[in-house]
């Protein structure tokens, strides 16, 4: 018998586990989940926590209630892989064998990483942080809102400018909108990293009367002061600061040899095997390539590597065109208003990105909803 070990109890890790628990036999492999937590969240609520739609105490469920019944879970922190020995060390002195393993250990915002970041600035990367943004939103009487993203890559792309709109639609519904100024802060020399969303992004901006500040890379929060500097000398003012905190991979990856300094393995962009090893993939926010780190990247990447692993068990041919990755990647943008747009694109096609509107909101909502009973049970 085969052990199939797959790190992490997200949104990729979950769906890898139950497509192999749906089509392996008992005997054929045994299958365990390696979290640090028994609960699985659903991270793109949390971008709703601090205007009081979501509630932080609703928008986890417990992981093993997700998991198919033939599905191990064992709730441990990791803090050493030896891929030479196929073997993990949990930080309890445990050692894990693996025939096969699937790193999905996502992304962790580290806000300690920036000079008075923890003592200036607010984030929605966690919930306990968003809830604590919801407080000072609540009371929140006009002046300088400053949101920003404080390093690449980082979690979900499009959150920050989510977040944005969203604001501007709060403080306006709240009345205090005509005395706010919302600027927004990004690293690179346009409001967003793929170029054909920029004008739908740019004419928002405009319409709604949001300042962009661009080559804007965060170099230290000024608590006191109240000023955000960035590495290219600008100092900005602000009454609050929501800025991305940088993202690091989880923290026995970073330096390792199968990944670089600050976590992230090193993978193949088609069929997601980790460098030099061929039977162990990474998907998610835990790998280098350049797309999205987002939930709808792990729900692509999943089917592929369980096809691929399937097929190793099996000693038969994978499925044509169901073991290799192309980039897709589908992320929609929450227009604050009831509205919303969708960006659907793969490594040859960028997005083609239209008007918010009212039944792409729909849509969002709908995924918000169905989430835990069709994406990491592997419905769909």
């Amino acid at each position: 018998m085969k052990k199939i070990l797959i790190l992490g109890g997200g949104t990729g890790g979950t769906i890898v586990a139950n497509r192999l628990a749906h089509r392996l036999r008992p005997e054929d492999a045994a299958i365990e989940v390696v979290s640090d937590s028994p609960l699985h969240y659903y991270q793109p609520a949390q971008l709703y926590i601090p205007f009081g739609e979501e509630d932080p105490r609703k928008i986890a469920r417990s992981e093993r209630k997700l998991l198919n019944p033939k599905v191990h879970l064992r709730t441990e922190t990791v803090s050493e892989w030896l891929p030479e020995k196929q073997t993990l060390r949990t930080a309890k002195g445990e050692h894990l064998s693996y025939d096969y393993l699937v790193i999905a250990t996502g992304s962790v915002p580290c806000p300690e990483a920036v000079e008075g970041f923890v003592a200036g600035a607010d984030h929605f990367y966690t919930p306990d942080a968003a809830y604590r943004l919801y407080h000072k939103l609540s009371e929140f009487e006009g002046g300088r809102l400053v949101v920003g993203v404080g390093g690449i890559p980082y979690k979900c792309p499009v959150a920050p400018l989510e977040f944005t709109f969203l604001a501007e639609a709060f403080l306006s519904h709240k009345g205090v909108r005509s005395k706010t100024e919302i600027v927004y802060t990004f690293p690179l020399n346009d409001v967003f990293q793929i170029p054909s969303v920029v004008p739908v992004v740019r004419a928002l901006f405009e319409r709604r009367s949001i300042r962009a500040e661009t080559f804007f890379n965060l170099e230290s929060v000024d608590a006191e002061k109240q000023i955000v500097k960035s590495l290219e000398g600008t100092e900005l003012p602000f009454d609050i600061l929501v800025m991305t905190p940088p993202h690091k991979g989880a923290t026995f990856l970073r330096g390792h040899p199968m990944a670089d300094n600050d976590g992230w393995v090193k993978t193949d962009r088609n069929t997601l095997h980790v460098s030099g090893l061929p039977n162990v993939w990474a998907l998610g926010d835990t790998t280098d390539l350049p797309i999205s780190k987002a939930g709808s990247t792990a729900h692509f990447e999943a089917p592929v590597i369980a096809e691929q692993i399937e097929a190793a068990i099996t000693r038969q041919e994978p499925s044509p065109g169901k073991a290799t990755y192309n980039g897709h990647v589908t992320c929609f943008i929450d227009a604050g208003y009831g509205k919303a747009t969708i960006l659907d694109f793969d490594y040859a096609h960028p997005p083609a990105v239209h008007e918010p509107d009212d039944f792409r909101h729909l849509q969002k909502v709908a995924l918000n909803k169905l989430y835990w009973y069709l994406v990491p049970t592997a419905v769909i």
